[in-house]
């Protein structure tokens, strides 16, 4: 018997009770707004994404747990401690009892709380989340020693992931760093604008077709969901694309360039995605369709660097939605050297991203695997019984 069971027939041998929020925390949002982060600010400042942003003056000097009103819905992205801001559409849950350990709680809701929503959403359609809706939410109080050895259990296992995925971060930006230098070749290669040495193409809209039992589709490239098979149609009548109808859509053949042209995060606007299959793709009107006589992989990994996202920067349009056009894009100027000089590069390069991309391989294997146990042990161990049940 290892120390948590031990712990649990100590203390809660027939189970335990079960709580609402309502009864053990108080639920609230914030007050700011996403526009008044600031680059270096002192602190954290929990917007609706995973993404934590930075401000100078803070809202709330507490332990808590942050859930978004809008976007990740039923998404449980962060526990906090300490002075932190918060934006208006997004949920801060602050226990008032003792009886609650707050990461405790964090990580049973990181286990549940988003399969509770989805049912609550059966036969409509939940675009954000509401108040009553969090506090309705129902949690295991086990004794606090009971508590604590599962956080300890589950933090473990969050600092290992951590870890590795610092290494793994850290081979990123190495690879950041060197992809720039590759593509520093000083004044000696000529350089022009995109838009003077290729064309830019729009895609064109397309509905995506969620019939069910679907298993095949039309290749397709959509922003933010790159290589994806989609069954789709120039209506909502959820049939694949007649043939008299493939003239609406655009299409990306071998050795284009596909570019983002919106999105939700400005950093992933322009950047490119070589398309090398001999299929045609359809390609969706937030990307742009890049021909060049230049190797496309060696376009696409330019459209990483930091020189080419400085350039285009100016020309980015933010808010709700990000966006360039292609004429922004196009005024970013690329370095020309001979094709065999870009074919040595993109094998360089190719090698590199192997190393940090590669799901089959090294770092983001292991983090993959080690995230799948996490989930297992905390779902495991968080499989509380009901003691009104026992």
């Amino acid at each position: 018997m290892n120390k948590l069971e031990e712990l649990i027939e100590q203390y809660c041998p027939k189970g335990v009770y079960y709580k609402k929020i309502k009864e053990v925390a108080e639920v609230g949002t914030g007050s700011s707004n996403g526009n008044e982060s600031e680059d270096n600010g002192v602190y954290p400042f929990f917007v609706r994404s995973q993404t934590v942003k930075r401000k100078n003056d803070y809202e709330f000097n507490e332990e808590a747990i942050i859930i978004p009103g809008e976007g990740g819905i039923g998404d449980i992205f962060h526990y906090v401690n300490g002075k932190y801001a918060l934006h208006q559409r997004v949920y801060r849950i602050h226990f008032i009892t003792n009886e609650l350990n707050a990461k405790f709680a964090f990580y049973f809701m990181k286990s549940r709380f988003k399969d509770f929503i989805l049912r609550k959403a059966v036969n409509a359609t939940v675009s954000s989340i509401r108040k009553p809706m969090i506090e309705c939410f129902e949690l295991p109080v086990p004794p606090l020693p009971v508590q604590q050895e599962i956080v300890r259990i589950l933090d473990t296992f969050t600092e290992l992931t951590a870890e590795l995925t610092a290494e793994l971060t850290a081979r990123k930006l190495q690879y950041s760093y060197y992809r720039d230098q590759i593509f520093n070749f000083g004044e000696d290669i000529p350089k022009k604008k995109l838009s003077e040495i290729g064309t830019f193409v729009r895609g064109r809209r397309f509905v995506k077709d969620d019939s069910e039992g679907l298993t095949e589709g039309t290749p397709c490239i959509h922003y933010g969901e790159l290589y994806t098979y989609y069954g789709i149609s120039a209506s909502n009548s959820k049939s694949f694309i007649p043939a008299e109808l493939a003239s609406k859509l655009r299409f990306a053949h071998k050795n284009d360039v596909v570019i983002v042209g919106a999105g939700e995060n400005d950093e992933d606007i322009g950047v490119g995605v070589a398309w090398l299959s001999d299929e045609p793709v359809v390609v969706h009107d937030a990307c742009y369709i890049y021909t060049s006589e230049l190797n496309p992989k060696y376009v696409s990994y330019f459209l990483r660097t930091h020189v080419y996202h400085q350039a285009i920067k100016r020309y980015v349009s933010t808010g709700k939605i990000c966006a360039i056009s292609a004429k922004g894009i196009g005024e970013s100027l690329i370095p020309i050297p001979s094709k065999e000089k870009q074919e040595e590069i993109v094998k360089k390069l190719d090698s590199f991203d192997e190393l940090t991309s590669d799901l089959e391989k090294g770092l983001p294997k292991e983090i993959e695997l080690r995230t799948k146990q996490y989930e297992y042990y905390r779902d495991k161990l968080l499989n509380f019984k009901r003691k009104d049940d026992a």
